[in-house]
């Protein structure tokens, strides 16, 4: 959502409610330059955009940019969160087990049983969740040629 053009990005913080400061829009920025980045990669990021900003006005700002679905939280079993700006849609992820690379995957469409729930339980289901596990070519690569 947040893209390169921050007039763009002003604008879609104030009709999101939110004040537009330097430091909010260095986050976004740091968002749209590392996706799938942790808080801290967006902190390092943030820092060598805009020098000094604490710690905890980053997290605080991609806590709120995620609540008000301005960007996505993820995470995945055994990793810290992550967080990227492609939202609107019901994309998946791809995680690298060796080193930990992410990357999108579109939805699957067609005959999809892993996404539609065998029993709702009453639930008005708008989303599913879908983290493919396994490894990126290159550490595929590697793992060939130690054996």
């Amino acid at each position: 959502m947040f893209v390169g053009d921050p007039s763009l990005t002003s604008e879609l913080l104030r009709d999101s409610g939110v004040q537009v400061t330097a430091q909010r829009l260095a986050v976004a920025r740091a968002v749209a330059a590392c996706p799938h980045g942790t808080a801290d990669d967006v902190v390092l990021e943030v820092r060598k955009d805009i020098g000094v900003i604490s710690r905890q006005a980053v997290y605080n700002t991609l806590s709120m940019f995620a609540e008000k679905g301005l960007i996505r939280r993820i995470q995945p079993a055994g990793s810290p969160a992550r967080f990227e700006n492609r939202v609107g849609d019901n994309h998946h992820h791809l995680i690298c087990r060796s080193c930990s690379q992410m990357i999108d995957v579109d939805c699957a469409v067609g005959y999809t049983p892993c996404l539609t729930a065998a029993d709702n339980a009453g639930y008005d289901i708008d989303e599913a969740e879908v983290i493919y596990w396994g490894r990126c070519p290159k550490c595929s690569a590697n793992t060939a040629k130690q054996h």
